[in-house]
């Protein structure tokens, strides 16, 4: 088993979201998300069979939420979306990455 860190392979201007699997198992995955301004597309909302737990672990941005409420959140802060709880990115910080740590569960 070798250790691995989940700030390597971090690019400094991404040109589109990227997304990195660390675990995938039957019951629960595991992503990084690396955001510079990106946000869900403006007619896309993420309305998924799991759970989610976010975090935000550097960085900040905006959750929407399909009832109009908005969470923003910065370095630190976390929250659980529950399953078909429909939502989008609508905002993050254009001059600074943005890296989530999303757990997704049943």
């Amino acid at each position: 088993m070798k250790p691995a860190n989940i700030y390597d392979s971090i690019p400094k201007n991404p040109e589109a979201e990227v997304l990195d699997s660390i675990i995938s198992t039957p019951g629960a995955r595991i992503e990084r998300i690396i955001s510079k301004g990106h946000t869900s597309p403006e007619n896309g909302w993420y309305d998924q069979e799991e759970n989610e737990w976010v975090m935000v672990l550097e960085g900040s941005g905006s959750l929407t939420f399909e009832d109009g409420s908005v969470v923003s959140l910065s370095k630190g802060d976390h929250i659980n979306i529950p399953a078909h709880c429909r939502h989008r990115v609508s905002w993050t910080d254009p001059d600074q990455l943005t890296i989530w740590l999303t757990v997704f569960y049943r």
